[in-house]
């Protein structure tokens, strides 16, 4: 809205108010329009840094009870080792072989703690490769620029980690493809700005939804994706139909959107991919509903707007096929 428009509009209803006096209402207009756009865009920063420090926080327990924990393990074994030292001195002067048998047995039951040791050892070493890969989501290059989630490169190297531990753990995991329905439009009627803020506001209810332990991922256009750690289908299922309902209840949008949990055999690509194939099938059912893919079939979500789940054979997509 410029100058012109609102002069012409005085014209219209033929008030007689001076051009520099009109000049000073729109100045003044624009200035409470500027600060109260300033007003909200501060407040929105301030909630997702309180949501950051939070998240942040969470981080540093983590690493701190593993730290805590290491040391416990560590000062236990530490004991173990003087004892089996001062048993090695005592026998060393000694040259037969009930001795040299019984220094084995000793031996033998050092080798229990300490293998037991190395494998805490080495779950802690993951453990903190995990919290490292959250604390990588904070820097710029792993942080969507629009949304101030994670991006795609984020997200790549968070589902990297979650294969690492369910390789090594037979860790569970579940993730959740969300896709505003018909974005399109509302870029077409309302303009880009309008678009750009649907995703915002999009972005911020997600965040605002998931655990501390999540990771939320824009995952290209107006497709977003959660990570969820410790997480079977059901429960991504409940979270995600949860979420969807909120969204159609607090935003002027609704969305689609499909889950997925990691099987055998699974990469990222294919776990994706069966997310991204439940996602189209809430898309097909009519949009604003969340289904999810089994390995099998394709499944509403049992609270979903779109009445009995009903359930349809799906052809498994192949490993190489595109997720976006």
């Amino acid at each position: 809205m410029d100058a012109s428009y609102i002069l012409s509009a005085f014209d219209i209803w033929s008030v007689n108010i001076p051009t520099t006096m009109a000049l000073a209402v729109v100045a003044l207009i624009g200035y409470i329009f500027g600060q109260r756009t300033r007003q909200g865009d501060i407040q929105e920063t301030i909630d997702q840094a309180r949501r950051e420090v939070k998240r942040a926080n969470k981080i540093a327990r983590e690493l701190e009870e593993i730290a805590g924990s290491i040391r416990r393990d560590l000062s236990a074994h530490r004991s173990s080792v003087s004892r089996f030292k001062d048993r090695v001195r005592e026998l060393s002067g000694n040259q037969d072989t009930a001795s040299w048998r019984e220094l084995c047995q000793e031996a033998e039951h050092m080798l229990t703690p300490t293998l037991k040791l190395a494998s805490q050892i080495s779950h802690a070493y993951d453990q903190i490769r995990q919290q490292s890969n959250q604390l990588m989501t904070f820097t710029e290059t792993r942080t969507d620029p629009l949304t101030g989630v994670c991006n795609r490169r984020a997200l790549e190297e968070s589902l990297d980690q979650m294969f690492a531990l369910n390789r090594r753990y037979d860790y569970e995991f579940s993730v959740a493809i969300f896709d505003i329905d018909y974005f399109k439009n509302i870029n077409d009627r309302e303009g880009h700005l309008c678009g750009d803020r649907a995703l915002q506001d999009l972005a911020g209810l997600l965040d605002d939804s998931v655990r501390e332990t999540d990771i939320v991922a824009r995952f290209g256009g107006e497709e977003f994706v959660i990570v969820m750690p410790h997480t079977d289908l059901e429960g991504a299922v409940t979270f995600g139909e949860r979420v969807r309902a909120r969204i159609a209840r607090e935003l002027s949008l609704t969305v689609s959107g499909g889950a997925a949990s990691v099987r055998d055999g699974d990469t990222p690509q294919y776990l994706l991919a069966r997310a991204d194939a439940a996602l189209y099938g809430a898309k097909a059912a009519g949009r604003n509903r969340f289904f999810y893919h089994d390995g099998k079939d394709i499944a509403a979500a049992s609270q979903s707007e779109s009445g009995e789940a009903g359930r349809a054979e799906v052809e498994i997509v192949d490993e190489s096929a595109s997720t976006a």
